[in-house]
C-alpha cells in the first residue's frame, strides 16, 4: 500500500521554471498543461495555480494578446533581477556604513569631551 507522495509547492515551482529555462520559449496555459505533467511530473490540475504564483512573484512574465495569455521567463530576466537586488543591497549597506561612521564619530567626540572634562575636574 505505497501511496505516491505529491510534489511540494516549491518543487512544482522549481520544475515549472526548469521548463522555461530549458526551452527559452513562450507558452500558452494549454501548452504548459500538456508539457508539465509529461516532462516534469506536475499534475495538470495544479499547473495554472503554480504558474499564477510564479507570475505573482515576478519570476514569469505574462501578457494578454487578443484573447490569449502568453507566459515566458528568460534566463536574462533572472540575471537582471539579481543584479538589481544586489545594487539595492549594496546601496543599503553603504547607507548603514555611513550611519555607523557618523555614530562612531559622535562617540569619539563624546569620549574626548568626557576625557577633557575629567582632566579639568581632577585639576
Amino acid at each position: 500500500m505505497s501511496k505516491k507522495k505529491g510534489l511540494s509547492a516549491e518543487e512544482k515551482r522549481t520544475r515549472m521554471m526548469e521548463i522555461f529555462s530549458e526551452t527559452k520559449d513562450v507558452f500558452q496555459l494549454k501548452d504548459l498543461e500538456k508539457i508539465a505533467p509529461k516532462e516534469k511530473g506536475i499534475t495538470a490540475m495544479s499547473v495554472k495555480e503554480v504558474l499564477q504564483s510564479l507570475v505573482d512573484d515576478g519570476m514569469v512574465d505574462c501578457e494578454r494578446i487578443g484573447t490569449s495569455n502568453y507566459y515566458w521567463a528568460f534566463p536574462s530576466k533572472a540575471l537582471h533581477a539579481r543584479k538589481h537586488k544586489l545594487e539595492v543591497l549594496e546601496s543599503q549597506m553603504k547607507k548603514l556604513r555611513h550611519r555607523e561612521i557618523k555614530s562612531l564619530s559622535k562617540v569619539s567626540q563624546k569620549q574626548r569631551a568626557y576625557s577633557s572634562l575629567s582632566k579639568f575636574l581632577k585639576s
